[in-house]
């Protein structure tokens, strides 16, 4: 009897003492991941916590999200994120996890080789209305007398409240939806040397948010002046050109004409008749009643008698 209580009492202790030892392999060895928090700006919505740090070791992480339709009719079940499963950041994008405007949860656990964390759940729900929603990056230029503004792109639930106005004394704002970001926008048309200027705010409407107004920017047009002017001397230049051209060529046409085969204008006295040379005499004392007589005589005859005149 003494021997079996005994032998009762060392089976015990040797349970007792190997259990530990048979499950080691089961006990958690890593510490949950801690602080965990969601960083939301413009419907970016990012997930970070504490690094869980083992010296020479690469920890890796898992998270896990849950709506309200898990929490009401899936028995508070819990879904893998989309693209944090076994990661080496301490970080997760959980953006195309957050498809409603409800509260969400999220729980992160670290995990190295076959050992595991305890899940580490996020201390208040999330809901994507509470993002932080900045004034939007704008640049406003002209083109002409066009007023255009651009804004950065955002992502497809993002819209643009543009106020703009003519800068003058009690001038009337006029507004603008600018459907997405990315693109130039036509906003109006601008009177010439006046000045413009133009402010905007985010809206999204799932969220039902806008931000704030960004900071105004104004824009003059140009002077109509010297686009006058630069018309007027195009269309007088144009005009001189047609007139001078064709009076160009027509004077260069001349030139080498007379240039190139010239006309040789003869004296009346070596051209050549049909009829023999003709000789005209007329006395100076005769001059009123000058009479003319004609002779007709042949080249030998001529030169006989301008011998004789001259002895």
């Amino acid at each position: 009897m003494v021997l079996n209580e005994a032998s009762a009492h060392l089976v015990t202790g040797l349970l007792c003492t190997l259990i530990p030892i048979l499950l080691a392999d089961e006990v958690v060895i890593l510490p949950a991941p801690q602080n965990l928090s969601i960083h939301s700006v413009n419907m970016k919505h990012i997930l970070t916590w504490n690094p869980v740090i083992v010296p020479g070791e690469a920890v890796n992480y898992s998270v896990q999200y849950q709506g309200e339709y898990e929490r009401t009719f899936a028995n508070f079940s819990w879904i893998f994120s989309s693209w944090c499963s076994s990661i080496s950041t301490p970080a997760c994008n959980v953006t195309d996890d957050i498809t409603t405007t409800v509260a969400y949860n999220f729980q992160v656990k670290a995990t190295l080789g076959n050992h595991s964390s305890a899940w580490s759940t996020l201390k208040e729900f999330f809901n994507r209305n509470s993002t932080i929603l900045t004034s939007p990056k704008m640049n406003i230029s002209t083109d002409g007398y066009n007023l255009i503004v651009e804004f950065e792109d955002l992502g497809p639930y993002f819209e643009f409240n543009v106020t703009y106005w003519k800068k003058r004394f009690n001038s009337q704002q006029e507004i603008k939806t600018v459907r997405k970001g990315g693109h130039p926008e036509h906003l109006t048309i601008m009177e010439a040397g006046a000045e413009y200027c133009v402010k905007a705010q985010t809206i999204v409407d799932i969220i039902d948010r806008s931000s704030d107004f960004n900071q105004v920017e104004c824009i003059r047009a140009q002077d109509e002046s010297p686009l006058l002017a630069l018309v007027l001397f195009s269309s007088a230049g144009f005009i001189l050109f047609l007139v001078g051209l064709p009076l160009f060529i027509w004077k260069m046409s001349q030139l080498l004409r007379y240039s190139c085969c010239p006309v040789v204008v003869l004296p009346d006295t070596l051209k050549i008749t049909d009829s023999p040379q003709k000789l005209i005499s007329c006395k100076k004392e005769d001059i009123e009643p000058c009479e003319t007589v004609v002779q007709v005589m042949y080249p030998e005859e001529f030169f006989h008698s301008w011998i004789q005149d001259t002895l």
